[in-house]
């Protein structure tokens, strides 16, 4: 499910350098409901956290190490795994904090244009959760969600809490390989598709035939992408106030 077109000259007027919070309305009929939503903004930390993303079902692994402010929310994380993946923040995004058992589930912490109506009482918003309130000690675990359709799964875990170096930038990506399979290429199954096209792009011409024409279709609409190219020190980091307002649905 993609989010609505996007509206940022509006919202910034709107969201000024000092807004903390902004105020929705939305109705459902004759009912409507006010959602309060914390906008963003640079906390003071003194330490980061270290953790590790593995994106599921991927063999050999794709994955990214992370260093983020221990101020982090968990909608500034997903702006930087969106980033540190090379997504576009397209599409709705979730995290899940699993229980002990195989279906358990302590918390679902849902993102901000999710339309409020359909969501369970006891749903979160990654706007309103710090990080800490649930990844707090080393191991401690989360399932980042991204794309209802595609239906991506990270797994995260906490691996350190390291004191924040001077002179350091964060979030910084500090590890990772393989390329992230590409925005809209059809989940697990298509992205493997992907890797196919590209592994055979340079001999296609080679093999004709109608069977073909699926094939070369994903070839021209993969582009350059390489799934086999990664580089942690070409990962720029958008800030996640600027990356909110920008998401803002103003309709």
């Amino acid at each position: 499910m993609s989010k609505k077109p996007k509206k940022p000259d509006q919202a910034k007027e709107i969201i000024s350098p000092s807004t903390q919070t902004i105020k929705i309305e939305h109705k459902f009929g004759k009912e409507s409901f006010i959602q309060k939503l914390t906008v963003p903004r640079r906390r003071r930390f003194a330490n980061v956290y270290q953790l590790k993303c593995t994106l599921m079902d991927t063999k050999p692994p794709v994955w990214r190490r992370i260093l983020v402010p221990e101020s982090y929310t968990f909608y500034d994380f997903h702006v930087a795994l969106q980033d540190a993946m090379n997504w576009l923040d397209y599409h709705l995004h979730c995290f899940r904090i699993p229980g002990i058992g195989t279906f358990e589930e302590i918390a679902h912490i849902e993102c901000p244009w999710w339309d409020p109506w359909d969501m369970d009482n006891d749903w979160l918003t990654t706007t309103e959760v710090p990080l800490k309130d649930y990844l707090s000690k080393p191991s401690d675990k989360a399932i980042y969600c991204y794309d209802y359709g595609d239906s991506w799964e990270m797994s995260v875990k906490l691996e350190k809490i390291l004191p924040k170096t001077k002179n350091t930038k964060y979030p910084v990506c500090v590890g990772g390989k393989l390329a992230a399979p590409p925005e809209d290429c059809g989940s697990i199954p298509g992205y493997y598709q992907c890797i196919e096209a590209f592994e055979v792009a340079d001999k296609f011409e080679e093999q004709p035939g109608e069977n073909n024409l699926d094939l070369k279709e994903r070839i021209i609409w993969i582009g350059d992408w390489n799934p086999y190219m990664f580089d942690p020190e070409k990962i720029l980091f958008e800030s996640p106030r600027e990356r909110f307002i920008m998401a803002l649905d103003l309709e």
